[in-house]
C-alpha cells in the first residue's frame, strides 16, 4: 500500500504502462521482495517500473532521472538508468519511472565471499563515482555533515540499539569522528546511502549499485564507511589503500558514519523483530557484524 492507501499491484503497473507507454505492457511484470519509500516490479528481462510507495515527495526518482544518465556511463559497476518516466495520473497519483535492471541478489539477502575482489570492486566504483560534482548538483539536508552535526541521531540509535557489551568502544569510535578534521575541498557525488540493501551481489562478489536516490554533492566520507558496513572482516585496509583519496581524518569521519549506519541496520532488525512497519528483521545480524568491523577497525 502507498501512503494514500492504493494497493500496488501487477494489475495497477501494466494499467499504467497501458495508459503511457503501451509499447512495453505486454512484458511479464513480477513483483520485487523489498522496498519501502519506492517499490520495485520486474519488467520483461531488462527492465524494472520503481513506484513512489512511502516517500512523501517524489524528490528521489525525479534526482535519479535527472542525474543517472549523466553519472551512469563513467561508472564500472551496472546502475539503474531511467529510460522512460511515469507521471501522476486519476490512476496513480504518484511517479513510476521505468529503469534499467540491475541483476544479480541483493547483499542483504546474499553473502561476499571474495572479499579482495569486493574491496577493489567497492574501491574503483568510489574513485569513479567520487568527482567534482556540478553547481547544480542535490545537496542534502540530513546526510552530507561532518559527525558532530549528526549527534542527536548517533545518540538516538545508541541508546535505543547499542549492544551493552561494545557501547563504550561504540562511543569511543564516534567521538573520535566527531574529533577529525573536516574535508577541505570542492563537494563530490555521493551515493549516500550505500547498505546491504542496496548493493547486489554475484559470483561471490559486488556486481551493482542501486537506489540513488539519496545522492548529493558533499563528503565522500558517507560513501567510505562502506568499507565496514559491506565488506568482509579484514577488507577496510585493501579498500582505502585501493581507493587512494582517504586521509586520515576522513578514514576516521568514514568509521564513525559506519558505526551510526551499523546501528540503524540493527534498529530496523528489531523493528522486524517487534513487527513494525518497514522493519527488516534480516538486517538486525548485518549490523552487529558490521559494528563489529567497525570497531575491530578492519
Amino acid at each position: 500500500m502507498t501512503d494514500t492507501g492504493i494497493e500496488i499491484t501487477a494489475d495497477l503497473v501494466r494499467d499504467l504502462l497501458r495508459e503511457q507507454h503501451p509499447d512495453l505492457a505486454e512484458l511479464a511484470v513480477r513483483k520485487v521482495v523489498g522496498g519501502w519509500g519506492n517499490q520495485m516490479w520486474r519488467l520483461g528481462d531488462e527492465l524494472a517500473v520503481r513506484m513512489q510507495r512511502m516517500d512523501p515527495t517524489p524528490e528521489h526518482q525525479l534526482k535519479e532521472r535527472r542525474w543517472l544518465p549523466v553519472l551512469a556511463p563513467r561508472l564500472p559497476l551496472p546502475v539503474p538508468v531511467p529510460v522512460r518516466s511515469g507521471e501522476p495520473s486519476e490512476r496513480f497519483p504518484k511517479h513510476w519511472t521505468v529503469m534499467t535492471w540491475v541483476p544479480g541478489e541483493p547483499l542483504d539477502h546474499g553473502s561476499i565471499s571474495r572479499g579482495d575482489h569486493a574491496a577493489d570492486t567497492l574501491a574503483d566504483f568510489l574513485r569513479a563515482l567520487h568527482v567534482e560534482a556540478p553547481a547544480e548538483a542535490p545537496v542534502s539536508t540530513d546526510r552530507g555533515a561532518h559527525p558532530r552535526n549528526c549527534t542527536d541521531g548517533f545518540e538516538n540509535l545508541f541508546q535505543a540499539v547499542a549492544p551493552d557489551d561494545v557501547a563504550d568502544g561504540v562511543r569511543a569510535v564516534w567521538d573520535d569522528a566527531v574529533t577529525a578534521r573536516e574535508r577541505e575541498g570542492p563537494p563530490v557525488w555521493v551515493h549516500g546511502d550505500l547498505h546491504p540493501a542496496n548493493v547486489v551481489v554475484s559470483d561471490g562478489t559486488l556486481s551493482g549499485i542501486v537506489d540513488f536516490g539519496d545522492m548529493f554533492a558533499g563528503d565522500p566520507a558517507w560513501d567510505l564507511a562502506a568499507a565496514w558496513v559491506l565488506l568482509p572482516a579484514g577488507s577496510a585496509s585493501r579498500f582505502f589503500d585501493r581507493y587512494a583519496r582517504a586521509d586520515e581524518a576522513a578514514i576516521r569521519r568514514a568509521r564513525g558514519l559506519a558505526a551510526v549506519k551499523s546501528l540503524f541496520l540493527m534498529l530496523m532488525g528489531h523493528n522486524g523483530d517487534r513487527g513494525l512497519p518497514g522493519g527488516k528483521p534480516h538486517w538486525g545480524p548485518a549490523g552487529r557484524a558490521a559494528l563489529d568491523r567497525v570497531l575491530k577497525g578492519v
